[in-house]
């Protein structure tokens, strides 16, 4: 088996970010920039009143000639002894010396005095980016701020990296997606997790699809799934209703993590299709298949979506845990004053104790309680 941290890791190196896309503003928000952006346009675009006031050339007392508001055109020049008065955001005419606020001017009729301005309150164009700056580099994520300051500086769309799809495939003759269940019948457990991980990793989680314990309804689902990513829950072992391995072999897949060691999880992987799409299994035990769904799923998509891996939580873990001889145990924990503590009653099929938790600790083979061990956020 892979070791949990050569998987972890795979699962982000593997991959390559998808292929970049000119997107505008409002839908490139969220998205990754794929290379530098620069500025179209100076930010300001022209000089432009800071303050409302007059607009005032050479010294007082000033004749007020005009007046202009932001949007709207004015006085394009004054000359010394003129004032046009003004709104914040407002050309400035030329030949402007200052621009000096109501609350320090005295006007009688239309005449302006005021003391010298100790500034010019002007922002003056280009002052905050000019043609060609760079406004974001490569691989920052154009936030809500970000697609700002890039309309600031004239630019109306970015190359981004898309978001990648993801399908699940819900597998299991037992398993029900809507609807009341039957005798022996189980709620799907997974595809609200694989949505909520997606959207964390900048993707976009496609309708679960169930598909029956047949491997030509498996292999047709593969086939038809729509996405960059498909994965597929249950399945994953060696049972009699177990094909995944079958039909990947069948389609010339190649496994990259075929199974972790790690409990829960194990029987979890990561395959490539020849048509370049990714499959990741994930076991059908529900938290079992959290935990392969954090190993693997959320770093591939992650790096399909141009993220990086993301920062790394290290933490003192304390409580009782049984350490996993040959691989890492991966546990519940709640986070407390710095510290994680262990919840106890964690099983592999069901998802109690991870609810009661803020993440999973990675605990090493030699771990003991009150030792540190890495964290992974729960969605």
């Amino acid at each position: 088996m892979t070791t949990w941290a050569s998987a972890h890791a795979l699962a982000f190196t593997a991959a390559r970010p998808l292929g970049p896309v000119p997107l505008p503003l409002p839908a490139a928000t969220g998205l990754v920039a794929a290379a530098g952006t620069v500025a179209a346009r100076p930010s300001p675009a022209f000089d432009a009143a800071a303050m409302d006031g007059y607009a005032v050339a050479g010294p007082g007392p000033w004749r007020v000639t005009a007046s202009v508001l932001a949007g709207r055109s004015g006085r394009a020049a004054i000359t010394p002894g003129e004032a046009v008065e003004i709104a914040t955001g407002a050309v400035v005419p030329a030949g402007t010396t200052a621009v000096v606020p109501y609350e320090r001017c005295s006007r009688t009729g239309d005449l302006v005095t005021a003391a010298a301005p100790a500034r010019d309150h002007i922002r003056r164009a280009g002052e905050d980016v000019a043609p060609g700056e760079l406004v974001l580099p490569a691989g920052r994520t154009v936030t809500a701020v970000a697609a700002a300051a890039l309309a600031q500086a004239g630019v109306a769309e970015v190359l981004v990296h898309p978001r990648p799809r993801v399908a699940t495939l819900v597998t299991g003759d037992e398993v029900v997606l809507t609807g009341p269940l039957g005798p022996g019948q189980v709620r799907d457990a997974f595809s609200g997790v694989v949505a909520a991980l997606a959207a964390r990793a900048g993707a976009e989680a496609l309708p679960p699809r169930h598909v029956p314990d047949d491997p030509a309804a498996l292999s047709a689902a593969l086939a038809a799934a729509g996405a960059e990513v498909v994965a597929v829950t249950g399945a994953s072992s060696r049972g009699a209703a177990d094909h995944l391995h079958r039909v990947l072999g069948a389609l010339r897949a190649q496994w990259l993590v075929d199974g972790v060691a790690c409990r829960p999880g194990h029987p979890q992987g990561l395959a490539a299709l020849p048509d370049g799409r990714w499959v990741v299994s994930l076991p059908g035990n529900p938290y079992a298949g959290l935990v392969a769904a954090l190993t693997l799923l959320e770093p591939l998509l992650r790096r399909l979506s141009g993220r990086d891996a993301g920062s790394v939580d290290t933490r003192a873990v304390d409580g009782e845990a049984r350490p996993f001889p040959g691989g890492v145990r991966i546990v519940p924990v709640v986070l407390t004053d710095g510290r994680a503590s262990i919840v106890p009653g964690a099983r592999p099929g069901g998802l109690r104790a991870a609810a009661r938790a803020d993440a999973l600790a990675v605990l090493p083979p030699q771990w003991q309680s009150g030792t540190p061990a890495r964290l992974l956020a729960l969605p």
